[in-house]
């Protein structure tokens, strides 16, 4: 595992579910060096589709940018060293279809 102690940058999840998160993220990267970040992503994301149910998703990376609908409840970015971690149950938006505008710009 990476030295040092996780710091989440932020969250809206139980502190239940942040702990599981952050002991996930420990026992991936206890199994897999830091450049695998594809496996500790694969695995924390089974691991929460297990324990709480289908429709996680994770990303794991040292330098990458999100913009992301999640289910209320269910989404956490932290980091170990200089690996990020962001992990959140996806949520269904509502449509824009082809004649609304966002910031007046038409989509």
């Amino acid at each position: 595992m990476l030295e040092g102690k996780a710091v989440i940058g932020e969250t809206d999840m139980l502190q239940a579910m942040q702990d599981d998160a952050l002991q996930l993220a420990a026992k991936a990267l206890d199994f897999f060096d830091v450049t695998e970040a594809t496996e500790i992503a694969r695995v924390v994301k089974q691991e929460f589709d297990r324990m709480y149910g289908g429709g996680w998703q994770c990303i794991v990376g040292t330098n990458f940018g999100s913009f992301v609908t999640h289910s209320c409840g269910s989404f956490i970015h932290f980091s170990v060293g200089s690996l990020a971690i962001l992990l959140f149950r996806g949520s269904a938006a509502p449509e824009i279809d082809e004649f609304s505008s966002l910031d007046g710009v038409k989509v």
